[in-house]
């Protein structure tokens, strides 16, 4: 399970380091692809990817054409590199709107990747949804 966040640079090669500790989670390879509905990148075990991929398989045709077209066709495989660091492709960099920072975000069985502004006016517009989304929960 992926939680915490941390703050990251983006070089000029379009590499940022992932924490070690999701490195370690992720494995060897994993994927990278368009957030979803929100301009961030994802970022999934091979395993989740391809639990994600099944399920978008299962869907009516027009709800998984939308999801392929925007989630699969965008996912890359990727690896990092002997200092941590992993290449997001350009294209997902400029959906997310990140330039040379990145808030690199666990969110259980997945991770994603904002720019901090872009992140913080997405977190500001939701106040109304974490009122609501709170009072569903039991704390006992």
């Amino acid at each position: 399970m992926f939680s915490g966040m941390s703050n990251n640079s983006i070089d000029a090669k379009g590499r940022v380091v992932l924490p070690a500790k999701f490195r370690d989670e992720l494995g060897e390879t994993f994927y990278v692809a368009q957030g979803f509905g929100t301009p961030c990148i994802q970022v999934m075990s091979k395993e989740v990817f391809e639990h994600f991929c099944s399920q978008i398989m299962q869907l009516p045709a027009n709800k998984a054409m939308i999801l392929q077209y925007t989630f699969t066709a965008t996912a890359v495989e990727v690896s990092p590199n002997s200092q941590g660091r992993v290449q997001l492709p350009q294209t997902l960099r400029e959906n997310a709107k990140l330039d040379s920072d990145a808030l690199v975000i666990g969110l259980n069985n997945r991770i994603e990747i904002w720019s901090k502004s872009v992140f913080e006016d997405y977190v500001n517009s939701q106040k109304d949804q974490l009122a609501d989304a709170v009072g569903s929960l039991s704390f006992g």
